[in-house]
């Protein structure tokens, strides 16, 4: 089984700080990490390749440094990694992005399942998955909880607020996938050696069958003209009083001066 799984290197969201001149992410001095969401991808690829066999490729858009979270998918176990990586990419919102992860995976060939994580923690959109499969033109599950996979078809229990559905879809199919669909392994000492010693290519727009009016930022439709961080709300006031009744009348009296009541 040909597994192909799609992983984005992310600033980690706990040292992320707002540029208050420009409206964009400090990323210079933040260190970044594998997507959470899409480590949990890479187990789910990497224990569907134990029980059925096969192979799983990572595939990340990012810039060269974006390498690193790819050696560390291989580290875990993963097979082979690709980086699409090109400055016509640079500045492509979800759209733009999904429509160049699926020219690089149509360039992989006869895959069987893509999987992806829910969503990136940086933008936090769930859409790159989605867009990916419209692109491809396969079906697609979402906020996978657990995947089975016999005779070609994928059974799917699907997470949501209210329990679980499942679903099962015919072979090839796209599926995200939650975090409580698994623990994701370490990566072992062996493997990290291993990963370190791969040569992962890089695709740029030349290698794939592209459209250049459709990458980066002239392909994107949406774009971010603001972030800001919300104001801090100020903290309550705590009534002091002898007894409840004072207490309570004390309250009424300032809901009334704010002419609240």
């Amino acid at each position: 089984m040909e597994i192909v799984v799609c992983v984005k290197q992310v600033p980690d969201t706990t040292e992320v700080k707002i540029d208050p001149q420009t409206n964009t992410l400090i990323r210079q001095g933040v260190p970044s990490i594998v997507n959470p969401f899409d480590k949990n991808a890479v187990e789910a690829a990497i224990q569907l390749k134990e029980k059925h066999g096969g192979k799983v490729t990572v595939i990340s858009m990012g810039p060269p440094q974006a390498k690193d979270a790819l050696k560390e998918c291989l580290a875990m176990g993963a097979d082979e990694a690709v980086l699409v990586s090109d400055r016509a990419f640079g500045g492509a919102d979800t759209l733009a992005t999904s429509y160049t992860l699926a020219a690089a995976i149509r360039k992989i060939g006869n895959v069987d399942l893509i999987i992806c994580g829910k969503q990136a923690i940086d933008g936090d959109t769930a859409q790159v998955g989605p867009e990916a499969a419209e692109h491809l033109g396969l079906p697609q599950v979402t906020c996978a909880a657990k995947i089975e996979v016999e005779a070609g078809k994928a059974r799917v229990e699907r997470e949501h607020e209210e329990g679980y559905e499942v679903i099962e879809a015919q072979l090839p199919l796209l599926i995200t996938v939650v975090k409580s669909i698994n623990e994701p392994r370490f990566p072992t000492v062996k493997g990290t050696m291993k990963a370190n010693r791969k040569e992962i290519p890089v695709w740029t727009v030349e290698e794939l069958t592209i459209d250049p009016a459709k990458l980066g930022l002239k392909g994107s439709p949406t774009q971010v003209r603001r972030i800001f961080t919300p104001q801090q709300r100020t903290q309550g006031e705590i009534i002091q009083a002898d007894t409840a009744r004072e207490a309570v009348l004390a309250l009424m009296g300032k809901l009334a001066d704010a002419k609240i009541i």
